[in-house]
């Protein structure tokens, strides 16, 4: 049983930053990828970054490079997602994720465990 709890979303302005974080409990994760994906109203969930499990590998969308930066906690079960300069096309449900591969993946299909999300809102 692997459990992930994503917090740190709200309502901000446009312009504005957010940091999410992601911590997952149950089993150990050395050797995973932990990503970030996000699903807006009437819109396919979307990749958003992803870190490999000793930080050495990370990708981001396009959509996002340079005003996020992912990064991993010390204990290797946590992930953090600082968001800058978001903007009303950032606003969605942001989902935590774990692929128990060692190869980084971008696509949903190859992560296992999910957390239940946390909504992002950036009003205009």
């Amino acid at each position: 049983q692997v459990q992930l709890v994503e917090s740190g979303g709200g309502l901000v302005q446009a312009g504005g930053s957010l940091r999410l974080s992601c911590a997952a409990s149950g089993r150990t994760f050395s050797g995973y990828t932990m990503g970030w994906f996000r699903q807006a109203p009437g819109k396919e969930r979307e990749f958003v970054s992803a870190i490999s499990w000793n930080g050495g590998t990370i990708s981001y969308a396009d959509s996002v490079k340079g005003r996020c930066t992912i990064s991993r906690g010390n204990a290797k079960n946590t992930v953090y997602l600082q968001m800058n300069s978001l903007k009303p096309e950032d606003t969605a449900v942001y989902y935590c994720a774990v692929a128990t591969t060692q190869r980084m993946r971008t696509s949903s299909h190859f992560y296992d465990y999910w957390g239940q999300g946390t909504q992002v809102t950036v009003s205009s």
